[in-house]
């Protein structure tokens, strides 16, 4: 990924964040493909010092898409990198409360919104999870689920760049 920023057609991302949790060095963004120009490649890439395994391990390749109406309808937020966690689904969607139609609010900041999903990853919201079957095992056997989590990070996750 290069490390420069690309803003949506909008401008309306125009108070970006670049340190907000993004453990070293701060966040890479991505610019999009010519029929993307309303997404922004990121990662997210906890430090390993502030964070906790078994997701602080490796780094993660997120996608967020903004709609035609942002910013009074919130970006949908996707891994690309696969990630094993009760509140990211099989095709890498979020269930992130600050972006669900309930809670956005068209002043939210994207740096806002990675903030909010370093927390998730790192502390599961197990009342909404996408993946039940996680969210019991996480609930169940927390050493199974962490065993796994850190297996799958180790397997899919992104090497940070030295």
């Amino acid at each position: 990924m290069s490390p420069f920023m690309i803003l949506p057609r909008s401008g309306a991302e125009a108070a970006w964040d670049p340190g907000v949790g993004a453990g070293r060095g701060g966040n890479q963004i991505e610019a999009p493909e010519e029929n993307e120009q309303r997404c922004l490649g990121t990662e997210l890439d906890p430090s390993p010092a502030q964070e906790k395994p078994p997701y602080n391990l490796k780094a993660f390749n997120l996608r967020i898409s903004f709609p035609e109406e942002y910013p009074f309808k919130p970006p949908t937020v996707t891994f690309t990198t696969r990630i094993y966690h009760p509140n990211v689904d099989s095709n890498g969607r979020v269930c992130l409360p600050i972006t669900s139609k309930e809670n956005w609010k068209p002043f939210t900041k994207t740096c806002q919104v990675l903030e909010a999903l370093n927390l998730l990853v790192n502390k599961p919201e197990l009342g909404q999870p996408l993946r039940l079957e996680l969210a019991d095992q996480l609930t169940q056997d927390p050493e199974l689920f962490n065993r796994r989590a850190e297996e799958f990070t180790l397997q899919f996750g992104v090497d940070r760049p030295s």
